[in-house]
């Protein structure tokens, strides 16, 4: 199973005076393949909406998914920051959604462990699927605020095939600071006025931030064999390893050269269906053959260029 890394951590880093690479030679950041399966082609994105949402906040989530894989958006847009996946040994990854359920009576309670996660996720079973079970603004999950969400793998049925997943928390109550940055003042580093949330929700801008991580890091390291650097049990992987990137010039507390919305004010990076906006993280390219390729909706940032 694999987190996304505590953006708190790096933004501690900041704060060093003399930096590291002054010490010792940074390292490049290349994700190895482990020769593990990917999930490529049509794959069917089933929901788990845990707790209540509002229809609107539903709508935002689920045009996200359709933006994905869909042309009919403006540049740059949400399915050309999507298209980066295909570098990825295997070809593209289309998603659909799928089936949804509604569990707005808190089946499991308001506070969830971690092995309420899989079994959330078995209510729907099947190969080349990602079930997403999605919690709301009251829900505590364990470790929520060291993670913001999470990915890993179910067993279908009693076979060998196991089916994936992804966890992703409403942080509008719960560690804004680490879960919705940029649309919350930051726990630690720059105290950088917050952006104003494309979608006007804090909670759910935020969800998309993350969970567009997930399905990233998903598809591309589905069982912990695929891409990655670093142990299997604490990796950096596709999206996760460019975390706090956004747009060019981006350093730790500030996300980069983004789009402004000029009637409201919002930042984003990506355009998606229905004429949404949103703020997508930056993902490592493979066919960028250098340090640091971390390319975002609209903006490569290669090896910290434009800073």
């Amino acid at each position: 199973m694999a987190s996304i890394y505590h953006l708190a951590t790096l933004m501690l880093f900041c704060f060093i005076q003399l930096s590291f690479s002054e010490l010792v030679q940074e390292q490049p950041l290349v994700l190895k393949y482990h020769n593990g399966p990917l999930l490529k082609g049509k794959l069917t994105v089933n929901l788990i909406w845990y707790g209540k949402f509002t229809p609107i906040q539903r709508s935002i989530i689920v045009d996200f998914i359709y933006s994905l894989s869909s042309d009919k958006a403006t540049l740059p847009s949400t399915s050309s920051w999507w298209k980066t996946t295909e570098k990825y040994k295997g070809g593209s990854s289309t998603l659909a959604v799928g089936k949804q359920i509604l569990l707005e009576n808190y089946p499991l309670g308001k506070i969830l462990k971690n092995p309420h996660l899989p079994a959330l996720a078995s209510k729907f079973n099947g190969v080349n699927t990602i079930n997403i079970i999605l919690t709301a603004k009251d829900v505590a999950v364990e470790g929520f605020c060291m993670r913001c969400g999470t990915h890993g793998s179910t067993r279908v049925g009693r076979g060998p095939i196991r089916g994936t997943y992804i966890w992703v928390g409403n942080s509008e109550t719960q560690c804004p600071g680490q879960c919705a940055w940029p649309f919350h003042q930051p726990i630690y580093g720059p105290q950088t006025p917050p952006l104003v949330a494309p979608n006007g929700d804090v909670g759910v801008d935020g969800m998309i931030i993350n969970l567009a991580t997930l399905l990233g890091n998903t598809v591309t390291n589905p069982f912990n064999n695929g891409y990655f650097q670093g142990p299997a049990n604490a990796p950096l992987e596709a999206v996760s390893a460019c975390t706090g990137i956004f747009g060019s010039g981006s350093y730790p507390g500030y996300p980069g050269d983004i789009l402004v919305e000029k009637s409201t004010g919002a930042s984003y990076n990506a355009h998606g269906i229905n004429g949404r906006k949103y703020l997508l993280p930056a993902m490592w390219d493979p066919d960028i053959n250098v340090q640091d390729a971390c390319v975002t909706g609209h903006v490569a940032e290669i090896n910290g260029e434009g800073r």
